[in-house]
Order: C-alpha cells, then structure tokens, then sequence
C-alpha cells in the first residue's frame, strides 16, 4: 500500500466510525423527541397517536382545579382552542392562571392529554419563543413588547 492508499483508508475509516455513531445517536434519541404544538395545531391524529410532543400556550383562567395530593387539572389555551391537561406531580412556584406554560406529555385513549412535566416562565418577562411566536402570528399576544 502506497502513502496515499494508508491516509484515505485511515480517513475513510474514519468516516465510517462518525456514520455510525451519529446513526446510534439518532436511534437512541428517536423515543425522546418530543414535538411542540399550540392547542390550535392539534389534530384527531395527534390525539390517537399517542406520541409525545410538548404543548404550549396559557394557563386558561378558571380551570385549576387541584385533587388530591399533587394531582391537578387545566386547560391550555392560545384563545382560539384549549386543551384540558391532567398533571400529577409538584408544580413550578410560578405555575398560574393566564400565564405561559409549555408542558410535555401525550394523548391518553380518550382525548384526555397526560403530563409528566410542566415549565412555567421563571420570570416577569420570560415566555417560550416559540409560544410567544405563536401568540402573536395568532393575534392574541398579551405582552409588553406587543406588536
């Protein structure tokens, strides 16, 4: 083998070990991503698949309603449409009415949409990009920047 046979096998080889560590990456990751939609983007599909994505928008005034223990119901909406969300687990501090949240979870058999996790904004000014791009290519953005 000649000087430049050896390097493009070594690079090739090479190559070949970064193709299938990015093809095992993928695979790995391929259950955990997780999709984000408005309640207005949700289809009949969305509700039977049962996959994971994360759904985005506001807390709807007038529907927490908390159960026992940690257990809590609400709606998310982006005023257009609102999706009722079971959550059992301990909510963030900041967690209110018509406030953003984004939360991540799937479709039950039923309709009935089950959080594992809920991400309220962490401050006065803080709201997910993409709820708040949303929000206002919808019209109803209430922020202080509103445009």
């Amino acid at each position: 083998m000649t000087r430049k046979q050896k390097r493009l096998s070594v690079i090739g080889g090479g190559l070949l070990v970064l193709a299938v560590a990015a093809a095992l990456v993928l695979f790995a990751l391929q259950q955990k991503i997780a999709f984000f939609r408005m309640p207005s983007d949700i289809q009949t599909a969305d509700m039977e698949s049962e996959s994971r994505f994360r759904l985005g928008g506001l807390v709807e005034k007038g529907t927490v309603v908390r159960g026992e223990g940690t257990k809590i119901s609400f709606s998310v909406t982006d005023h257009v449409k609102s999706v009722p969300v079971t959550y059992d687990g301990i909510l963030p501090d900041l967690f209110r009415e018509d406030q953003g949240v984004v939360i991540e979870g799937r479709f039950m058999p039923g309709g009935a949409f089950v959080a594992d996790s809920v991400l309220a904004k962490h401050d006065e000014n803080y709201m997910p990009k993409e709820v708040a791009d949303s929000l206002k290519a919808k019209g109803v953005w209430q922020g202080e920047n509103k445009q």
